[in-house]
Formats: C-alpha cells, structure tokens, sequence
C-alpha cells in the first residue's frame, strides 16, 4: 500500500511540474518541438511535418518555412 501511495505522489508531482511549465510559458507553447531539427530523430533529412522547414533551416517552428 505504501508503494501505490509513493507512485501516486510522483505521478502527481511529474505532472505538476508539466502543468507549471505550460502555465509558465508565453501562450503554453513547448519551444523547440521541431523534431527535424535534431540529426538522432531525422536521420533521412526529411522536413518537419508541423511547419514544412528542413534541418538546414533552423529556427522556430511556428513561422513556416519560406518555399520558393
């Protein structure tokens, strides 16, 4: 019984803490949510499905990728 109420107590506390960031950030938007950004998560250099950039494009996602 003690270890439900230890688990419960860190499930709580995890998503305190989730919940705290969100309210603590302009607008409760994540920054860097751009996976095709990071080389271990692209590895086929493919373009972010949220916002169209390619890896070579960093920036933030949510202005989308200028196409020519």
């Amino acid at each position: 019984m003690e270890l439900l109420f230890i688990t419960f107590g860190l499930l709580l506390l995890a998503f305190a803490g989730i919940a705290i960031k969100i309210w603590g950030k302009k607008d409760g938007k994540f920054s860097g949510t751009c996976a095709s950004q990071n080389p271990y998560l692209n590895k086929d250099g493919q373009a972010c499905s949220m916002c169209g950039k390619l890896p070579e494009q960093q920036g933030d996602c949510s202005t989308p990728a200028k196409t020519s």
